[in-house]
């Protein structure tokens, strides 16, 4: 039943917690009582200190949203049942608009449905007790589902984006399996032709088992270690066995000025010291970065890409020299290479570049990452 489902509805997490804003927010807040208390002599002294006393809810309005709802309301209803007049309300009050908001986008089913059901209680009580109920009710409910269009409506846009988040991550975790996959293959390969071979020569010359074993042990050693790389990730479909790119295709991405910018490649040290997995890694991200920029950049008239090995780190730069597109749609490039970068032990860093430009830097450890 969908009503009983959003009663089980669970909070969303993490629920942020108070902070500065809300202390500068409060305190703002409370100075602008004080300055409509001086403005509005008429007012009575008893609004001015509900207005004031009623700020503390927003410090737990995201923790705990359903009481500071009840709070606000059951205050704001029985007030006029208690004096028996209407009291005065301050134009501050209106921050309590912020209540209902907090209640639909942080709440838990139940808050919400229980938190819903005290505001209309609310709204009913000050329609009875109002000298012109019917324009004050119905403002007030337009008012209140609007904040809770809104609340819901950055909750589930939210959700959806970590959704789509982590079948990102899910998608990079795939496609490393696969090249770590082919990679293994490759040495058990090579690992039964050597024994084939040595098992073959054994017969006429003995020693060619001793440097098949060599080989074999050089293999598997190698193997093993991809191997524990690979159960560090998830795999998901099957495998592909078309060979992958490896590091050394970073050059196919150069290309001359024509219908875009041109893109530049430098390598300093040897690309063939970067292993397959990595070395696939290393191209993709590339070739996304470049795709990025010869996308999005705003009068670029170049891009650079830059890879440089050493005895422990290979390192990858693509920067342009052009101003980042206000609008980039709703890709998600870049989360997919940081948890590639992650995923091998890497560093990943996207953004504005001192000098110019935007520019994707990522460092990764020939090693591969810690196990």
């Amino acid at each position: 039943m969908p009503g009983l489902s959003f009663w089980r509805e669970p909070r969303p997490a993490p629920v942020p917690r108070p902070g500065r804003r809300d202390l500068l927010l409060i305190g703002a807040l409370l100075a602008l009582t004080a300055a409509e208390g001086l403005l509005r002599p008429q007012l009575p002294a008893a609004s001015l200190l509900v207005t004031a006393a009623l700020t503390a809810t927003l410090w737990w309005r995201r923790a705990h949203p359903l009481p500071m709802v009840l709070v606000s309301f059951g205050t704001g209803a029985l007030i006029p049942l208690l004096t028996q007049d209407t009291v005065p309300e301050t134009y501050t009050l209106a921050y309590l608009l912020l209540l209902p908001y907090s209640l639909f986008r942080w709440g838990a089913g139940r808050d919400i449905l229980l938190g819903a059901a005290a505001m209309l209680t609310g709204l009913a009580l000050t329609a009875l007790t109002g000298d012109d109920p019917t324009p004050d009710t119905i403002g007030g409910l337009a008012v209140v589902s609007a904040l809770a269009a809104a609340g819901l409506a950055r909750r589930y846009r939210i959700r959806a984006r970590t959704r789509e988040l982590d079948q990102v991550r899910l998608v990079e975790r795939a496609q490393l399996a696969r090249d770590l996959h082919d990679t293994v293959a490759h040495h058990v390969s090579a690992i039964a032709i050597r024994a084939q071979a040595g098992l073959a020569a054994a017969p006429a010359r003995p020693e060619a088992a001793t440097d098949a074993l060599k080989l074999i042990e050089a293999e598997a050693s190698r193997a093993l270690a991809e191997m524990r790389a690979m159960v560090r990730v998830l795999r998901d479909g099957p495998a592909a066995y078309d060979p992958g790119p490896v590091a050394a295709d970073v050059h196919r991405l150069a290309r001359p000025a024509g219908s875009g910018p041109p893109v530049d490649v430098h390598v300093d040290g040897d690309l063939d010291a970067v292993r397959a997995p990595l070395g696939g890694a290393l191209y993709r991200m590339a070739q996304e970065s470049v795709t990025n920029a010869l996308r999005h950049a705003r009068q670029a008239t170049r891009v650079e890409v830059r890879v440089s090995v050493d005895d422990r780190t290979v390192r990858l730069r693509v920067g342009d020299d052009g101003s980042p597109a206000r609008d980039t749609g709703a890709g998600y490039g870049l989360a997919g290479m940081s948890e590639r970068a992650q995923l091998l032990g890497g560093a990943f860093r996207a953004g504005p570049d001192p000098v110019g430009g935007w520019s994707v830097a990522v460092e990764l450890p020939l090693a591969g990452p810690a196990r």
